[in-house]
């Protein structure tokens, strides 16, 4: 079976996928769905029996990470599986890895090393840490970098210390930066002719990723703080309780303000000198947040976010997961999108959030199974049916 692509937006380029568990895997999504001929390469599975980070193959995280790709599996540890490797770097145009920084070293496959093959080829790595510097042998997991890069300071209510968020933003948000890079790389080739070595980590993913907070530090020596529910310069932002339930407000600057009063029936709160401006709200947050739940909890979730919006105010329902996918938008959005497996029958998985007019992402081909296609690419790279066999006897493949 020949590659069935995703998109047409990327189906020239060719992409060598050696990433596990979820940085890398996130990255290469971005190029599957997107219609490259992705090429997910994994150990023969007599060398590679024990499930792995990544959870089980036919389970929803795997699913969800490795659409839209052809599989092959290859020893890179052996001379003769790296030749293979060397002979499918001739033909590609990315190659994306996150092994820590020494593997690719050992194994022979970095930069420069791939350069030589293929002077256009692009290798995207993503590290814990980076490539160099004083914490590069470290093992680098996302809560570490969460740790470590500050969002967990700043997450939860005070007082009660530190808390992850509830995604694992410090690799999601690595892999998706470190698949910018590389699309960058392929612009600039363009002009150059020539590939380059993309670097991304989950540390620098996560600091940049602090944005305004970060920015408050770097410009004003002011550290942020853990603010709740509460939007930690906005007010009000945040949390308020009604009859039924929870809902998000977000009344913030003074036009936004006075429109949420008035939708509230609460005009006193205007008059009253401690919330007239934006420094004397957030001067008085708390006292301003007992204000506004003793009058939210007197109608239900649906009246409030009705009355809020229809007076301009943002205003929104706080959702379980269940509930997020029985949403009339997110339906409308398409961000459950169907595909079969025929391993394991029809599934939904979450779409493309970006959509293109002209060449939209689709899920074409659901996750391949181990070396699915490992026969019909070794048969496009030249080798007859004899090699091939000799190989998988060898465990090469």
């Amino acid at each position: 079976m020949s590659h069935k692509a995703a998109s047409s937006a990327l189906s020239r380029f060719t992409v060598l996928d050696l990433t596990r568990v979820r940085a890398g895997p996130t990255c290469v999504r971005q190029f599957a769905d997107w219609g490259a001929d992705v090429i997910k390469i994994e150990l023969p599975e007599a060398l590679d029996a024990a499930e792995g980070l990544g959870g089980k193959r036919h389970g929803p995280d795997f699913q969800n990470l490795h659409r839209n790709k052809r599989g092959m599996t290859l020893n890179l540890k052996d001379p003769a599986g790296l030749a293979v490797f060397k002979r499918l770097v001739e033909k590609a145009d990315v190659v994306i890895e996150n092994y820590r920084p020494d593997v690719k070293n050992r194994l022979g496959i970095d930069y420069e090393s791939l350069k030589k093959i293929n002077p256009r080829i692009i290798l995207g790595s993503i590290s814990g840490f980076g490539q160099d510097g004083p914490y590069v042998d470290r093992p680098g997991f996302d809560q570490i970098a969460q740790g470590m890069g500050g969002i967990m300071s700043i997450t939860g209510e005070p007082g009660k210390g530190p808390m992850r968020a509830g995604i694992p933003i410090a690799d999601l948000c690595g892999g998706l930066l470190c698949a910018h890079g590389v699309m960058v790389a392929l612009l600039e080739r363009e002009v150059s002719g020539e590939g380059q070595w993309v670097d991304s980590s989950l540390l620098a993913a996560q600091i940049f990723m602090l944005d305004f907070q970060a920015a408050r530090w770097l410009m004003d020596k002011d550290v942020p703080q853990q603010a709740g529910n509460n939007h930690p310069t906005s007010i009000p932002t945040g949390v308020f309780e009604t009859s039924d339930g929870f809902i998000n407000i977000a009344a913030t600057g003074q036009v936004i303000w006075e429109r949420f009063c008035k939708a509230m029936d609460a005009e006193d709160l205007m008059s009253d000198p401690r919330y007239a401006n934006g420094a004397a709200r957030s001067e008085n947050r708390d006292a301003l947040n007992v204000e506004i739940n003793r009058r939210t909890k007197e109608k239900d979730s649906a009246t409030w976010i009705e009355y809020f919006n229809e007076a301009g105010v943002p205003a929104g329902a706080i959702n379980s997961i269940d509930q997020v996918f029985a949403d009339p938008q997110v339906k409308h959005l398409g961000m459950a999108a169907p595909v079969h497996s025929d391993a394991i029958g029809d599934i939904e998985l979450v779409a493309q959030a970006v959509k293109l007019s002209r060449t939209p992402s689709s899920l074409a081909v659901a996750p391949p199974e181990r070396g699915e296609h490992t026969d019909e690419i070794l048969t496009e790279l030249g080798y007859n049916a004899s090699e091939i066999s000799d190989m998988k006897q060898n465990n090469i493949i």
